[in-house]
């Protein structure tokens, strides 16, 4: 199944338990449930700028974009940070609220029947799309999935905290609650963010990946050949790899470029989305690129 094809389930999951909460909120009165159906409008507002996102970053490579479009999916999971921390002050100033002015939980069962029920599609969908971005190395399919576990844990917890108040009576729990799901989806929100800030800086690939790397040019290094300065860095599902490789002078042109070739494919054989560049040169010349020069 491919990225888009679970984001528009997550679109349709999200309409599917915003109907099931805010009915179960509306049932019980509970500003917990309230909270936990608020999170869910950011699901849904978060899977339909990660469909965008994911749709641009799928776009071939162009003139003004030669390297491709692939880091449009850190802006999704950029935006899925602002907008659950919107959403967590929203959640804050509702339990505020209610602190000043609590009030009784009517029709409980029928409501944690209705949270109970949206949990389980969040689960199932959220299982179902990390396996998914690892496959496709997605990272907003990575940022859905885990914002939709956030969820469960969130719906779970406030279960749990309304089972309490109805056996203890203990009216203040309900926005206590509100205030301890508002923290959680806050905790998710900049850990989001802050993926999605050190994706755009050109992190260096994983280091299982840089390990496979290394692995396939210990392959072609001998006494005549070596490589050096070999630089890495990543770009959602694009990986890329740019390093020189040092021969024999008196090799000719047509057999060193034909060993950078065979050396170039069995990369991007070896790690899947990878662009390899390599740097021919002589044994005895080193590149200077790394020198830092003054500013005059």
């Amino acid at each position: 199944m491919q990225v888009r094809t679970f984001l528009k389930l997550s679109i349709a999951a999200a309409i599917a338990t915003i109907a099931m909460k805010s009915a179960a909120w509306w049932l019980t009165g509970s500003v917990g449930l309230l909270s936990d159906a608020m999170e869910s409008f950011v699901n849904l507002a978060s899977a339909l700028f990660a469909l965008a996102m994911v749709t641009i970053a799928q776009r071939p490579a162009d003139e003004d974009h030669p390297f491709g479009h692939t880091k449009a999916e850190y802006f999704s999971s950029g935006f899925e940070g602002l907008l659950i921390a919107g959403a967590a002050a929203g959640i804050i100033w509702a339990a505020v609220l209610r602190f000043a002015n609590p009030q009784p939980l009517e029709s409980l069962g029928w409501g944690l029947a209705l949270a109970v029920g949206s949990s389980g599609i969040n689960w199932a969908l959220a299982h179902r799309m990390l396996a998914a971005s690892r496959v496709h190395r997605s990272i907003a399919l990575e940022a859905d999935a885990r914002h939709l576990y956030t969820d469960v844990w969130t719906t779970t917890g406030v279960i749990v905290g309304l089972v309490l108040v109805q056996f203890t009576g203990w009216l203040w729990l309900d926005p206590v609650l509100a205030v301890g799901v508002a923290l959680n989806i806050l905790r998710e929100g900049a850990r989001l963010a802050w993926r999605s800030v050190e994706g755009l800086m050109d992190s260096a690939v994983e280091p299982d990946v840089r390990a496979q790397i290394d692995a396939t040019l210990a392959q072609f290094a001998h006494q005549a050949i070596r490589f050096d300065h070999i630089v890495t860095r990543r770009a959602a599902q694009r990986r890329f790899v740019d390093l020189h490789m040092h021969m024999p002078a008196q090799w000719s042109l047509g057999r060193a470029a034909a060993l950078r070739a065979e050396v170039e494919q069995a990369l991007m054989n070896d790690v899947p989305g990878l662009r390899a560049s390599i740097q021919l040169l002589p044994s005895n010349v080193e590149a200077h690129f790394d020198d830092v020069r003054a500013a005059p």
